[in-house]
């Protein structure tokens, strides 16, 4: 079983139906029980940095996420997902976050349009079971703020958006995709796949 874990500000429903698309049983938990006995997690994420930390915390859903990662089993975070497992986020004001791995969330500065939405593409900074039989193609952004991981070996795919931006992170069990996979085509499931591949057999 995948848990989807719900705290009030995900993509729930886009994300769980991509699981079950791909052959895997997709389940939407608010409970930290339910998350503990799943086999792989999705922590989603739309929104404000902030304001999900603040219902990640109001339903204690931090600790219990800190919990599942420290289990060694596999956890993703999608987008603002991804952003929530750094240390902190400067997005509306300085913020903690769940501190999975190092790395500040800063605002893209410049002069260009704001937030980063669009197709850009990947390309692969180090090897990872996500990657396997996936080329260097192109998946979906929407995000105004991105993250500067603090050390280089969890940095695994950046793309460009007027400097190098990161596109996916991972360190051991845990990962992160700053695009959305159940949005990006071919690319975007076939990552997605590999993702669940590491957590469970069909």
């Amino acid at each position: 079983m995948i848990a989807i874990i719900d705290y009030g500000m995900g993509n729930l429903h886009s994300v769980a139906s991509a699981v079950e698309r791909l052959g895997y049983r997709g389940v939407i938990v608010s409970d930290e029980q339910e998350l503990l006995e799943a086999e792989g997690a999705i922590l989603p994420g739309v929104g404000a940095f902030g304001d999900a930390m603040d219902h990640l915390r109001e339903s204690k859903l931090d600790a219990a996420v800190k919990r599942y990662a420290a289990s060694g089993k596999p956890l993703l975070g999608i987008c603002l997902g991804m952003q929530l497992l750094f240390s902190r986020s400067e997005e509306h004001g300085l913020h903690e976050g769940l501190n999975l791995l190092p790395g500040d969330v800063v605002r893209f500065r410049g002069d260009y349009k704001v937030p980063h939405m669009g197709w850009n593409k990947l390309e692969f900074r180090q090897a990872s079971p996500l990657f396997e039989q996936v080329e260097e193609g192109h998946v979906y952004f929407v995000h105004s703020f991105h993250v500067k991981p603090e050390q280089p070996g969890d940095l695994l795919a950046v793309t460009d958006y007027y400097q190098q931006v990161t596109a996916i992170v991972g360190r051991n069990n845990i990962f992160g995709m700053q695009f959305h996979p159940e949005k990006s085509g071919s690319v975007g499931m076939k990552l997605l796949g590999n993702f669940l591949a590491l957590c469970t057999h069909k």
